[in-house]
Order: C-alpha cells, then sequence, then structure tokens
C-alpha cells in the first residue's frame, strides 16, 4: 500500500487540475469538429479516449519532470517532498513507471486515425522537454501552452483527419490561457525560484502580473472570438462568452494576490470550471 501511495503522489493523480487542463482542450477540439447530427456514440467513443490519454500522458510527465527536478525540488519548500526528490522512489523505478504510462498511453493512441497518430507522436519531445526550459528561458510557460493544448489539434484531427484554420486559431489563444493560469501558479514559488536561479514569466513580469494577465487573457478571448467566426458560429456563441470574460477578468484576476499562494492556487484550479464553459459554449454553439 505504501508503493501504491508513492505512485499516487509521483503521478499527482490526486490533484485532477492538471490532467483536466489537459483534457478540455482536446474537448474542444473534438467537439468543434464533430457533427452531432450523427448521433453521440463516437464523441463518447473519443472522450473516453482522450480523458484516459490526458490522465496516462500527465502522470508520465509528472514523473519525467520530477527526474530532470530532482535537484531543484529538494530546494523548494512546496516540492521537496516529492517521492523522487525526497528519495522515496529511486530514479530506476520512476523511469520503468513512466515507461509503463507512455506505453498505455500508445495503447488508446492507437485508437485514432493515422494522421492523429503522427502528429501526437511529434509532440512528444516538446512534451517531455519542458521541463528544461526553465533553466534557460523566462517563457517556459509558452512551451507548456504549445504542449497542453495540442490536444486541440488532435481533438479535431480525430474526426476531420486533416488540419484546418479554426482549430489553429482556437490553438494559439489556449496557448495565451496556459501563458496566464501558469504564470499566476508560479507565484507560489516565486521565492524559492528567484534564488536556486530558475526563470518564468512570473518573474519576468513580476512587477506588472495583473497586466500581463489582462494582456493574456484578452488574446485568449480575442482569438476565441475569431475561431467563432471561422466555425460560422452564430449570435449564441458572443452572447454566451461574456461568462468566460467575467471569470477571467473580474474573478481570475481579481482573486489573483502574487504575495499569497493560496490566492494564487484558487485562482488557478479555477481554470478547471473555464475549461469546462468553453466546452459547454462550443456544444451550445453547435446544436
Amino acid at each position: 500500500m505504501n508503493q501504491v501511495k508513492l505512485f499516487i503522489d509521483l503521478t499527482r493523480l490526486k490533484k485532477p487540475i492538471g490532467f483536466m487542463l489537459l483534457f478540455w482542450p482536446c474537448t474542444w477540439g473534438l467537439t468543434l469538429a464533430y457533427d452531432f447530427s450523427s448521433g453521440l456514440n463516437s464523441y463518447f467513443f473519443y472522450l473516453i479516449l482522450f480523458f484516459l490519454g490526458s490522465v496516462l500522458m500527465r502522470s508520465a510527465g509528472c514523473i519525467v519532470n520530477d527526474i530532470l527536478d530532482k535537484e531543484f525540488d529538494a530546494k523548494v519548500y512546496r516540492t521537496r517532498e516529492r517521492p523522487v526528490a525526497s528519495g522515496k522512489v529511486s530514479i530506476k523505478n520512476a523511469i520503468y513507471y513512466a515507461l509503463i504510462l507512455c506505453f498505455l498511453a500508445l495503447l488508446v493512441l492507437l485508437k485514432f486515425n493515422l494522421f492523429t497518430i503522427i502528429l501526437a507522436l511529434g509532440s512528444m519531445p516538446l512534451a517531455f522537454t519542458y521541463p528544461l526550459m526553465k533553466r534557460y528561458t523566462y517563457w517556459p510557460q509558452l512551451f507548456l501552452g504549445i504542449t497542453f493544448n495540442y490536444g486541440l489539434i488532435l481533438g479535431w484531427t480525430a474526426i476531420k483527419g486533416q488540419i484546418d484554420l479554426a482549430p489553429i486559431v482556437f490553438y494559439i489563444g489556449a496557448i495565451f490561457w496556459t501563458l496566464g493560469y501558469d504564470t499566476i501558479y508560479g507565484y507560489q514559488d516565486i521565492k524559492d525560484d528567484e534564488i536556486i536561479g530558475l526563470k518564468s514569466t512570473s518573474i519576468k513580469f513580476k512587477g506588472k502580473a495583473k497586466k500581463f494577465l489582462v494582456l493574456c487573457y484578452s488574446c485568449l478571448m480575442f482569438l476565441f472570438f475569431l475561431g467563432g467566426y471561422y466555425m460560422k458560429f452564430d449570435f449564441k456563441y458572443y452572447i454566451l462568452s461574456i461568462l468566460p470574460i467575467i471569470h477571467l477578468f473580474f474573478y481570475q484576476t481579481k482573486i489573483f494576490n502574487l504575495n499569497d499562494p493560496s490566492s494564487c492556487l484558487k485562482a488557478f484550479k479555477s481554470n478547471n470550471f473555464f475549461g469546462f464553459i468553453i466546452l459547454t459554449i462550443i456544444i451550445i454553439a453547435k446544436i
């Protein structure tokens, strides 16, 4: 049972916000592409596949992150008790767990069409090198956004078998979403990160955090409006978009306080609700 607990801690399964933030963009791309007049069986089938893939790949990603960041995690108060950093799980066992999770994710991926499989495999180098970025650039959140929202493209190609302009516009918008929420997340560790020399947008925009968030979220909403235009959505889509705008600008940025880690975590976790709002709006716009 102790090994099971360590595995759960290693893969952050008790913190579903991580795999949900990976899952939501998949649902957006899938829903944008799906023809609901053909029935719902295939839609739910793909939803299940994307959910399983999100859980498996996020879990594997957490393990790779912990292996690469072992020395840094040991110096940060919030992360020093992670299984690899604390020595409770050896690097050898961690690699073994990651390989098993990747193999299971591959079995899920093989259920998709060939084009989607090729695109997904092409994203793997980005997914597993992201943890290294904070050593070299103040923009690791940008690399995370490119990786974490890739499922939006895969959701579209799983149905259409090709890439079109609309999902690309939504994808770029989703990258700005990640830039915002992961900057908020980074403020939990900013003091430790500055001491040990790690980089992030949280540090880069330390004196003007809320202005940066407003910029990111403004780009996000503009691109989602533009994506709605390319999808030929009617007025319902734009009227309902007031809900995510309220959430981003009048809730999330208001409660966020870079000097209060608990408010940072609360604002970050609220993005799970944002993902659900966007999915609901796209479904309503499609039917």
